[in-house]
């Protein structure tokens, strides 16, 4: 898929990773990482519309945004998106499988890096989608 898309939806997606995969380190809940990590998954293969954190974006935050809206390739934050579904998963793996140290590793990888890209839009796995892919 292609396209471009609201430079803001990526970041307030990559702030909604972040704060609930930290809230689920801090509380210890691994079943919050293993919904956030469905959350992605939902978004990426049903689509934006079904998008728990992209809706909310659209439906109160957009609304209230005046002026125009910058966009950017849909490509990099998708691949991105799909590193962290990859890495929650991988997490949600380790802890049924009883490796509680290797799932909070992974959790928090994701969840530095989510903060990074919201807070300073220094995108790790679109950093990787560019270096990687050929250009035409």
């Amino acid at each position: 898929m292609s396209g471009r898309i609201d430079v803001n939806v990526p970041r307030f997606n990559q702030a909604c990773v972040a704060v609930l995969t930290g809230l689920a380190f801090v509380i210890q809940s691994w079943p919050m990482v293993a919904f956030v990590a469905l959350v992605l998954a939902v978004n990426r293969l049903a689509g934006p519309r079904y998008g728990l954190f992209t809706q909310v974006y659209v439906r109160l935050i957009k609304p209230r945004l005046g002026g125009t809206i910058e966009t950017e390739p849909s490509g990099p934050p998708r691949f991105a998106q799909l590193l962290g579904i990859v890495f929650l998963g991988l997490a949600t793996v380790a802890f049924v499988a009883g490796g509680p140290t290797v799932g909070w590793a992974l959790t928090l990888m994701v969840t530095a890096l989510a903060a990074l890209a919201a807070t300073t839009r220094i995108c790790v796995g679109c950093v990787i989608y560019e270096r990687t892919t050929v250009k035409r």
